[in-house]
């Protein structure tokens, strides 16, 4: 399965994704989304479909800040996103609750505590959300105190600020020829050897992204200038697909900086057809559908070559959780607080918080049942990733830190294409 997911993506890059995995049964799971996808397809379900978040584990959610520059608390990871079934959400999101617990070493009985603490949350926002009117749903939000128990306002406006131009120019920009550009910092961030031809790919891009966008913040982008691109390894599931950030210039200290996302068919496609023909216009519609508030600029772009891809801004205030520094109860409030936001979530994209409120019930025979089912799963994990290791050391797979990635150039040689496969598929 695992084999499979690589194909299309960037050789260079692979070994950095399977180092990323290897490092725990934890980090394994976050980036084997699609051997859970084939083990939930064949699950019993409720039949009720929604738009679903396709990979939603206890790191992809995290506090961001909205156009309105507020913090929110929401699902912040739309790549896998399609129309589903509700129920591999939540099972993905309770999974990863019990697999962080014995990360974490906690006594089982604090894992299953933090998994119990999800269920009930979903289960009892999605009856609260069952009796409100559809307004009420589409504009709530997690509660801001419960923000504040994961984000203090003292660490909001440190993250704010930490992120502005001011902080953030030093670290990831450099002058190069009186321009300002990308710096280097391998194997995180990196210039491809055909950086020309790499920037007109790019270009290229942001000129079919603009129409994605609508005309009030069509009109805010124009005022920015393209100044540079570069390639960005982030996550663990997304290493090998083309990823870019783009700086552009507004004027001296004004800048904006983009994240550009290779879109591929979510891991959930072979299964239950998505429907869109673009799977960047998927992610984009899946996140505007089932976020609080989505990022400015949000949109989607294709490449000539028939890539997909979609755009937002690549820090909008954004945290997530320091799982290693949490104890039981951090983790039993977090899994909480990520019950609540996956629940208005699932009511806010489909409309059937009654449909879904009938099936969980009142009682608390759904939670029990999700917590068996992710304590079973954890212990499937465990053996898939003891695969994984074992392919490593048989040599089928190369696991890298630092990857095998070439060094960045200019000139005619690069021009001309020499020296890297990168954008080959």
């Amino acid at each position: 399965m695992l084999e499979q997911d690589d194909v299309g993506r960037l050789t260079e890059l692979l070994p950095i994704r399977y180092f990323r995995m290897l490092q725990s049964p934890f980090t394994f799971y976050r980036g084997a989304a699609s051997i859970m996808a084939c083990d939930m397809q064949a699950t019993p379900n409720s039949g009720i479909q929604t738009h679903i978040c396709g990979d939603a584990h206890l790191l992809n959610f995290g506090a961001f800040g909205t156009p309105e520059r507020r913090f929110v608390f929401d699902v912040n990871d739309f790549d896998e996103t399609t129309i589903g079934s509700w129920e591999w959400d939540l099972k993905r999101l309770a999974t990863s609750f019990e697999i962080a617990g014995r990360y974490l070493k906690l006594r089982g009985a604090d894992a299953r505590d933090a998994v119990l603490a999800c269920a009930r949350s979903y289960r009892e926002h999605m009856l609260a959300f069952a009796e409100e009117h559809v307004l009420d749903v589409w504009y709530a939000r997690v509660d801001e105190d419960v923000i504040a128990n994961l984000v203090s306002a003292a660490e909001q406006r440190s993250i704010a600020a930490q992120q502005s131009d001011v902080h953030l120019w030093p670290s990831v920009a450099t002058r190069e020829d009186g321009s300002l550009v990308v710096a280097d910092k391998p194997p995180k961030v990196f210039h491809p050897p055909d950086r020309d031809a790499y920037e007109e790919l790019v270009r290229d891009l942001f000129r079919t992204y603009e129409r994605s966008i609508v005309p009030e913040r069509r009109s805010v982008f124009e005022r920015f200038t393209f100044s540079d691109a570069a390639y960005k390894v982030v996550g663990v599931g997304s290493v090998g697909t083309r990823c870019s950030v783009a700086l552009f210039v507004a004027a001296p200290g004004d800048m904006l900086w983009l994240q550009v996302k290779e879109a591929r068919a979510s891991v959930y496609e072979r299964y239950t057809p998505s429907g869109y023909a673009n799977h960047g216009e998927r992610v984009v519609i899946g996140q505007r559908l089932l976020q609080t508030s989505s990022d400015l600029f949000l949109g989607w772009a294709n490449a000539e070559d028939g890539h997909a891809f979609y755009v937002r801004q690549l820090r909008d205030m954004k945290t997530s959780p320091n799982i290693d520094e949490m104890g039981a109860g951090e983790l039993k409030k977090y899994a909480s607080a990520c019950g609540w936001a996956l629940a208005r979530a699932h009511a806010k994209a489909s409309g059937k918080a009654a449909a879904i409120a009938g099936y969980l019930g009142r009682g608390d025979a759904f939670d029990r049942s999700l917590a068996a089912f992710a304590d079973a799963y954890a212990d499937q994990n465990e053996s898939d990733y003891r695969a994984l290791v074992k392919a490593r050391d048989d040599g089928r797979i190369v696991a890298d830190a630092n990857g095998t990635f070439p060094e960045p150039q200019r000139g005619d040689k690069a021009k001309n294409g020499a020296g890297s496969k990168i954008f080959e598929s």
